[in-house]
């Protein structure tokens, strides 16, 4: 049985450092979960071949929707602008909103 609270989980952006310097944009409502499954290797294509090294910061959006266009959003950005727009959170000097 699904309860509100559920519903109401929040959709996260999340920003990572990979080993080869790159950044790696995604979106998730189970930011830990997905934290280990690039981890151990069970992530995304490019992070199996890359593996993430660091979170760099996270957004939090109240739906998919949302989270789906700030990911767009973000990999259009340059490099710059992708950690100035993951971690500009008013009073949030980490980039982490939850």
């Amino acid at each position: 049985m699904t309860t509100q609270t559920d519903n109401a989980k929040p959709w996260v952006l999340y920003l990572l450092e990979c080993a080869n310097g790159a950044y790696y944009a995604g979106i998730t409502n189970d930011l830990e979960g997905r934290l280990a499954a690039h981890a151990c290797g069970h992530g995304a294509k490019y992070t199996r071949a890359n593996p993430p090294v660091r979170l760099l910061g996270s957004r939090s959006y109240p739906d998919r929707s949302q989270a789906s266009k700030a990911e767009w959003k973000i990999k259009q950005l340059p490099r710059l602008a992708k950690l100035a727009f993951i971690t500009a959170q008013a009073g949030n000097p980490h980039g982490h909103e939850h």
